[in-house]
C-alpha cells in the first residue's frame, strides 16, 4: 500500500568552520569528531526536541575509510550523546554525498517511514587523502576509451571542460578572485554566524626534558581558506598544475579541506509535537550522469531535472550554492544554463572557502537554509559536479 507524501522540514542546520587540509587548524582533528560537534550544535538549535524521537542519521563521506571508516555515522551519533535507539548509515556519492544524505533522510520522512532524521556529511582530507589510502581502479576501466575518464584526475577533467566550453584562464582567475572577495566581505559582515558552530581545537606539546605535556586550546569560528590578499596579478603568476599548457591552477581550483555539517529534518507531525520552527522544507533532488572526462558539467543535467521535479525555474531561485570545484566548470555551468550571477555564491564558494568533499553538500545546505531566512528569500539551491561523471542538485523552500 502506498503512503501519502508529506513535507520534510529542515528545523536545524549547523556546520563547522572549514579548515585547510594538511596544514590547517583541523589537520589533526578526526572527521567524526567534527561531525559530533556539528550534530551537537544542530541539536542545540532545537532544545524542545526529544532526542529519542530521532530515528536515523544519514551521513555523507567521499572516502569512508581510516579515521572516517567503520560506519562513521553510527559512531558519531553515539559519541554525540544520542540514545542508542538512533541508527546511522554512511553513504557515498563523492562530492554530493552530503546532499544525497539530506535527500535520503527527507525521503524517509516524505513517505511516512520516519518523523525525525539527522542528515549531514564529514570529511578530513588531512587524514584521508583524495582517492583514499589504497586507491584501486577496476582494470576494465583502462580497457577502452569509453570508461578511462573514470581514472582521470579531477584537474584534468577541468582542463577538458575549459577547452570544450572555451573558458579562458583570465575568466577563471577573475572568477576565483570574486570568490575570495565575496567570502571576505561575508565574514567581515558576520554572514556566516547563523550556520557555523565554533570548534575548540586541542593542541598538545611534549617537553622532552621534563616529560610533561602542555595543552593549548584555541577556538575556531571562521573558515580558514579565504584570503584578503588575493589579486589578479598573484593568480596570473600561478602555473598550471594538471596540464603543461593548461589553464587550471591551484588558485582557480577548490581548496582541499576538512569539515562537517549536520541538519535535522522533521515531519509536520514532529514540528507540531515538539514546537519546532522550520527553517525550510526540502523540495526536490536530482542526480544525473555525464561523461567522466568532463564530470564538471554535471550540474548542467541535474539542475533542470531538480527544477522540473519542484515545478520551478532557475529564475525562481533567490540563492544558488554552486560548488566551485574549479572555476572552469563553474563558469561552463553558469553560461550554459544562464544562471543569474547575482544570486550565485553570494558569500563566496569552494575556491575561497574550501571543499571537504563528502561534507560539502551538507555545509552548503546549511548556508542556503539560513541565508533564505536571513534575507527573506523563497527558494534556494545546492548543486555540484561529482567525480566519475555525475551532477546533483537539491532545492529548498523557505517557510
Amino acid at each position: 500500500m502506498s503512503k501519502q507524501v508529506q513535507e520534510a522540514y529542515i528545523v536545524a542546520a549547523s556546520r563547522t568552520p572549514i579548515g585547510k587540509s594538511g596544514r590547517g587548524f583541523f589537520r589533526n582533528t578526526r572527521s567524526d569528531d567534527l561531525l559530533v560537534r556539528a550534530i551537537q550544535s544542530a541539536l542545540a538549535q532545537v532544545p524542545t526536541l526529544d532526542p529519542g524521537a530521532i530515528e536515523d542519521a544519514v551521513i555523507g563521506c567521499s572516502f569512508p575509510e581510516g579515521e572516517q571508516g567503520m560506519n562513521m555515522a553510527r559512531i558519531a551519533v553515539a559519541l554525540a550523546g544520542l540514545p542508542h535507539t538512533v541508527g546511522g548509515v554512511t553513504v557515498n556519492r563523492f562530492c554530493a554525498s552530503g546532499l544525497t544524505a539530506i535527500q535520503m533522510a527527507a525521503d524517509r520522512i516524505r513517505i511516512g517511514e520516519a518523523d525525525v532524521m539527522i542528515a549531514g556529511g564529514a570529511e578530513s582530507m588531512s587524514l584521508v587523502p583524495m582517492g583514499g589510502n589504497k586507491p584501486s581502479f577496476n582494470p576494465e576501466v583502462f580497457s577502452s576509451n569509453e570508461n578511462i575518464g573514470i581514472a582521470y584526475g579531477m584537474g584534468l577533467t577541468a582542463e577538458r571542460v575549459a577547452e570544450q566550453w572555451k573558458v579562458s584562464r583570465e575568466d577563471q582567475d577573475a572568477f576565483a578572485l570574486a570568490s575570495h572577495q565575496k567570502a571576505i566581505k561575508a565574514q567581515q559582515a558576520g554572514e556566516f554566524a547563523n550556520e557555523i558552530c565554533p570548534v575548540d581545537v586541542v593542541e598538545r606539546f611534549p617537553n622532552l626534558e621534563t616529560g610533561e605535556v602542555s595543552t593549548r586550546i584555541r577556538t575556531v569560528s571562521l573558515d580558514e581558506g579565504a584570503r584578503p590578499d588575493t589579486s589578479l596579478e598573484g593568480l596570473a603568476k600561478l602555473r598550471p598544475v594538471f596540464a603543461a599548457k593548461g589553464s587550471v591552477t591551484a588558485g582557480n581550483s577548490s581548496q582541499t579541506s576538512d569539515g562537517a555539517g549536520a541538519l535535522i529534518l522533521a515531519s509536520e507531525k514532529a514540528v507540531k509535537q515538539f514546537g519546532l520552527t522550520p527553517l525550510a522544507k526540502f523540495r526536490s533532488f536530482a542526480a544525473r550522469g555525464v561523461r567522466p572526462e568532463i564530470m564538471g558539467i554535471g550540474p548542467i543535467e541535474a539542475i533542470p531535472a531538480a527544477l522540473k521535479y519542484a515545478g520551478l525555474k532557475h529564475e525562481d531561485m533567490g540563492w544558488i550554492e554552486l560548488n566551485e570545484a574549479f572555476a572552469a566548470q563553474a563558469l561552463a555551468v553558469i553560461r550554459t544554463l544562464g544562471l543569474n550571477p547575482d544570486v550565485l555564491n553570494p558569500m563566496g564558494g569552494a575556491i575561497a572557502l574550501g571543499h571537504p568533499l563528502g561534507a560539502t553538500g551538507a555545509i552548503r545546505a546549511a548556508t542556503v537554509v539560513h541565508a533564505l531566512r536571513r534575507h527573506q528569500l523563497k527558494y534556494g539551491m545546492v548543486t555540484m559536479c561529482i567525480g566519475t561523471g555525475q551532477g546533483a542538485a537539491g532545492i529548498f523552500e523557505a517557510v
